[in-house]
């Protein structure tokens, strides 16, 4: 009887890939195939990109499309699909690695993969990796959060109420994925005394790099989908 392969969950990080965890390139190499997500509308995969200078020249590359939905519970075709697809894969005795950007566990596509995953008898391994907003603060030269403050992580795609209020509690933020109401967000953060202090980053560690620290002056402008904002609450008068 053939023995099951590995399944690995690795975060490649944001983009530069010298920022890959040892244990990752270790797991990649130890893959027999390599699951690179990508969604409909592009091609290639990002992960796979900043993966690839530690891939094995043997190694199968498979790609599995995931769409980008809001809600993905209301469709789970796709995420059912590839899961099913990766454990025929792992019945033939190959070890599977699929990439994710960032780190597997934060807002992460693998995280639907692993709860399905983790139902059936497979042997799971997941690999953390560096978080934009991690690379971010050092690529600055910004502290993400010190002392007694409070941090918020916040996804840009939350309704407005939802962000107002994380923007009020919080003396630190991040926000994620604010490409689709940048100027939404730019406006909040005005409201909140939030705006000078920002400065967003798109594509961090990528060759597109693109860093904005005056926001209200690009507030019209369509972002990447990789884009995110750290900013902190203005100094009291």
């Amino acid at each position: 009887m053939t023995k099951q392969g590995t399944f690995y969950g690795i975060g490649v990080g944001p983009g530069d890939p010298e920022l890959l965890t040892v244990k990752a390139i270790h797991a990649i190499g130890a893959a027999d195939v390599i699951i690179a997500p990508k969604t409909e509308k592009k091609d290639g995969s990002v992960a796979l990109s900043i993966a690839r200078p530690y891939l094995k020249d043997d190694v199968e590359i498979v790609y599995q499309v995931f769409p980008m939905v809001s809600d993905f519970a209301k469709n789970p075709t796709a995420w059912d699909h590839n899961a099913h697809e990766i454990i025929d894969i792992l019945n033939q005795g190959r070890n599977v690695a699929f990439l994710t950007l960032g780190d597997a566990m934060f807002y992460s596509t693998y995280i639907y993969l692993f709860e399905r995953l983790s139902k059936e008898d497979v042997e799971i391994v997941t690999v953390p990796g560096v978080p934009a907003f991690a690379a971010i603060g050092s690529l600055i030269g910004k502290p993400i959060v010190e002392g007694n403050d409070v941090l918020s992580i916040v996804p840009a795609t939350a309704d407005e109420a939802t962000i107002d209020k994380a923007l009020s509690a919080a003396d630190n933020i991040v926000l994620m994925k604010v490409y689709k109401n940048f100027t939404e967000i730019v406006d909040l953060l005005e409201k909140h005394d939030m705006v000078d202090q920002a400065v967003l980053v798109s594509r961090a560690g990528l060759d597109d790099e693109r860093i904005i620290s005056n926001l209200s002056a690009h507030k019209q402008e369509k972002l990447n989908y990789l884009s995110t904002i750290l900013t902190r609450r203005g100094p009291k008068a």
